[in-house]
């Protein structure tokens, strides 16, 4: 687990953030099950719940939006604008004789407590054993990119040994060339130099990192999609099965609240806040022309809905959970 200090580093917090003795109480709860199936063609599809944050509003938290603007937001769509909730969750694919785990979860590492802020990730793998999967069945990991809620799940927080034993893990390369060039550190801003250091101190050394370039076929029926601007080599992965697609679009809009309604506004988790937002209008167009299933990491749960244009923004029309 990190302390509430890393877990700022690692994230961008409060730098004040602190552990204190009595814990928040949540307004979240987490779902009854954490895991929900569905069938996209031949595929069968697996949500599983990783946790949440429970956000404290801060200045800064998109760059072209104010504190109103955010809690303005939260209101249209009917949530709590007392606090930001972000979801967190990761998705298998089972197709072709393949189990393919897309992205890791927080891995339970990154928590941290005050009087306005909760953050909990570490539940995937209860629920991906809940849903009759073991780490040892994953054949294959598909990351999006090198957040600490995306990655922390691929390693014991302990010992830095990988959580799952038979997994290739598959990366664009340039999300790996960018986290793991040792001249990096010194480029980042103070809060992601440890992240950076976690990484070059972990990932180099396991033998079953595959960084690809492009975007090939990188499992049957999966494909990579380039979106970069949250980070430089950020992906998306595109299932095709039959005459059904769905595309796990990973942080590309990652809070649908904001990202949706406002795909101009520029997260401060945006490595490039107009890359971000070209890439992020770019897929969407593309989810809503095909008229293709969408789940993204931080979707309300269990995250699968399908876009509609809603003016010059979007609107998503969950599926029930």
């Amino acid at each position: 687990m990190l302390s509430a200090a890393t877990a700022a580093v690692a994230f961008g917090l409060d730098a004040g953030l602190a552990v204190v003795a009595a814990k928040p109480r949540r307004r979240t709860a987490d779902p009854e099950r954490g895991y929900r199936r569905i069938n996209v063609g031949e595929a069968e599809v697996i949500a599983l719940y990783d946790g949440i944050w429970e956000k404290p509003h801060e200045a800064g938290f998109f760059s072209n939006a104010s504190i109103s603007d955010v809690k303005e937001a939260l209101r249209a769509t009917g949530l709590d604008p007392g606090f930001v909730p972000v979801p967190i969750s990761t998705t298998v694919v089972r197709l072709k004789g393949k189990t393919v785990l897309c992205d890791a979860g927080g891995g339970g590492q990154v928590q941290g407590y005050n009087s306005d802020s909760i953050f909990i990730s570490g539940r995937m793998l209860d629920n991906l054993k809940a849903a009759g999967l073991r780490p040892q069945d994953i054949d294959t990991i598909l990351i999006s990119h090198f957040h600490p809620d995306h990655i922390f799940g691929l390693m014991r927080g302990d010992a830095d040994t990988p959580v799952f034993p038979n997994a290739e893990i598959i990366v664009a390369a340039a999300e790996y060339k960018f986290w793991t060039d040792p001249a990096l550190t010194s480029r980042l801003p103070p809060w992601r130099q440890s992240l950076a250091r976690r990484i070059q101190s972990v990932i180099p050394g396991w033998k079953n990192v595959l960084p690809v370039e492009g975007e090939d076929e990188v499992v049957p029926g999966i494909r990579f999609v380039s979106v970069p601007g949250h980070t430089p080599g950020h992906t998306a992965f595109h299932l095709s099965s039959g005459q059904e697609q769905l595309m796990l679009s990973g942080d590309t809009a990652y809070v649908p609240a904001f990202c949706l309604r406002h795909p101009e506004w520029h997260g401060a988790y945006d490595q490039d806040g107009p890359a971000a937002e070209v890439s992020r209008r770019k897929l969407l167009d593309r989810i809503v022309a095909d008229r293709m299933l969408v789940c993204g990491s931080h979707f309300p749960w269990p995250g699968f809905g399908r876009l509609v244009r809603d003016g010059a923004h979007y609107a998503l029309d969950m599926l029930p959970a």
